[in-house]
Parts: C-alpha cells; structure tokens; sequence
C-alpha cells in the first residue's frame, strides 16, 4: 500500500503517490471526521463521543446513524480498508474507532508536534545545528492556521493551539541566529511571529536587537515605536521595563553585542506553555466588555426612541380620534 500523505495546515489536502485525492472527501463532515481522528490520533474514541460531538443538535439514535454513515464514506474514501489489519488506516471496532499508528501514513502536524517535543526543553542559545535543521523544517510545514475556514469548538482550541507552539520554535529560532550573528535570519523569523501576533513584545525586543546589530539603529527605534502602538492597540497597555530600558540603550547607542547575546531572557517552561498569555487574555476580555457595554447603550437608546415614539402617538389627535371612535363602537 502506497503512504498516504495529509496536510492540515493551511488547507484540508490527503494525497497518495503525490495525486490529490478528491473522490469521498467532497463532504465536510466526513472531512471533519477524519481529521479529529488525525488529531486524536493516540488513543481510541467512544462512537457516541464522536455521534454526539459531529451531530450535537440531534438526537443520539440520529446522531450514531450520522456517524455510521460518515464513517462508510471514510473508508470508502481511504480504500485501505481490504487487506491485512497493518494495511487499514482506521480501526473500527462496534463502540470505538482510532486512527491505526502502524498505517503508512505521514501527517504534517505529527511532525511538527514531535520536532516541537523535541526542543521544549532547550533554550534558543543551546540548540545544537540538527536540532536548528529540525526547527527549519517544522516551521516550513506551517503553511496556514490548521485547518484554515473552519470554525467548530474542537478546531479553533486546537488551532491556537498549534500556533503558540509555532511561535515558540520561531522564538528560539530568533535567539538562535542572534548568538550565531545570523541577524537576517533572525529578522525574517521575527517577521513571520509579527503576522500572527502584531503585540508579542518579547518579539520586538528581539527585533529591536537584531536590527541595531545588524546595523540599523534607526530601524531598531522604529520597531520600539512599532511595538508601543501595538501594545496600546491590542492590549492597552504600555511598553514593559525592559522594552523600555532596550529603548534606552539603543537610542543612546550603548548596546554591546556581547551583553545583548548574554542576557537574552531563556525561554523557560512557563513561556512554552502552548496557551495566550495572560495579559493577551485580559486585553481580549476588556476589548469584550467594552463592545458589550457600547452594545448594551445602543440598545437602551433604542428602547427609549421607541418608547418615546409610542408616547408621541398615544398623545397626537387622530390617534386619539381613533381611540374614540373605537369606544363608540
């Protein structure tokens, strides 16, 4: 049996032997199902969790029937299901279903996971050169947000997921080139963090670094004044203390190669955590609060417009005309 090849990132491709297969994947759902299996794929999955998971607004009966259905086009689709057991890519069994780990089967996000398992440990200064080769590789495979236009529970969790993991390799891979004096490379990686998160201040301090060593002090300035919009944009707040001390330095021209290479904040446990920060998430909710607070206004404007308008009404003579004749009747 030929490997069958699957991209997640970006947009929803299954190829065997490099020809796309299109044929049974025309539906969304049996898409859908496929690839929560991909992404779960370590362990087997309770058929009503999936019924009820897919098919949430029906009832379970409807729903088991549902998946019964979409799992047949699955198969259909993936033609592996004649042969010896090692040939099947799904295991299907009366209460479980898993995606078959012997399966000749590559899967862009597995790779990815497991390079980033890899280097969770180990800070951007000590990765040693195949380590680095292993990051490169990864970060090309990122070719989009996973799954790029879907938009159920399941997928946006496990999109932010992928993405901080991506942005922390693209992190070491930052300090990585600033201790080998690699600073195009480094700027470049900085660029690739800035279209997924225009207010991650630590990238700016990096870029503001690499492009002062790199030798354009102005363009590091600008990056300060880049980072401070950002920040009141996204967030609402200010420039950190050491963003604004990085600033000082290099406005008066006093950032030493070797100290900014040696002082690089390492990336710790706590920052690889693959969720938002914490002042990401506050920023988020009090941009929320705001929209419902202005919402929650607009709504009673509106309810007195109308009620002064029904007031006007009740008041006006061939309303109260109308209101008489009415009586008489």
């Amino acid at each position: 049996m030929s490997t069958l090849s699957i991209q997640l990132f970006g947009k929803f491709c299954v190829r065997r032997d490099e020809q796309q297969i299109i044929e049974g994947f025309e539906s969304r759902k049996v898409q859908e199902l496929f690839c929560y299996l991909l992404l779960h794929r370590d362990h087997s999955l309770p058929r009503e969790t999936l019924a009820c998971l897919m098919w949430p607004d029906t009832t379970t009966v409807l729903s088991k029937k549902s998946l019964r259905h979409v799992l047949w086009q699955l198969q259909a689709a993936l033609g592996s299901q004649n042969g010896s057991t090692q040939d099947h890519v799904l295991l299907v069994e009366p209460e479980w279903v898993q995606l078959n780990t012997q399966a000749d089967l590559w899967l862009d996000v597995s790779v990815f996971e497991q390079t980033f398992t890899l280097v969770q440990e180990i800070a951007g200064q000590q990765l040693d050169a195949s380590q680095v080769q292993m990051l490169r590789h990864a970060v090309q495979l990122y070719q989009g947000h996973l799954l790029e236009g879907w938009y159920q529970d399941w997928c946006l969790f496990e999109r932010e997921r992928f993405q901080s993991m991506y942005l922390t390799m693209l992190d070491k891979l930052m300090i990585y080139c600033e201790v080998h004096r690699d600073y195009e490379a480094g700027l470049l990686y900085g660029m690739r963090i800035m279209c997924y998160d225009r207010a991650r201040e630590r990238t700016h301090r990096q870029l503001m670094r690499l492009l002062y060593l790199n030798g354009d002090r102005a363009a590091a300035l600008r990056q300060y004044e880049q980072c401070t919009t950002a920040l009141e944009k996204e967030l609402g707040v200010g420039p950190s203390k050491p963003t604004i001390a990085l600033y000082e330095q290099i406005q008066a021209d006093q950032l030493d190669e070797y100290e900014s290479m040696h002082t690089l904040a390492p990336i710790s446990r706590t920052q690889d955590v693959v969720f938002p920060p914490l002042q990401e998430v506050l920023g988020r909710l009090t941009r929320l609060e705001k929209t419902i607070f202005d919402l929650q206004n607009q709504v009673e404007q509106s309810i007195q417009m109308v009620q002064q308008a029904l007031s006007t009404c009740s008041t006006s003579p061939p309303y109260q005309e109308s209101i008489r004749q009415k009586t008489s009747l």
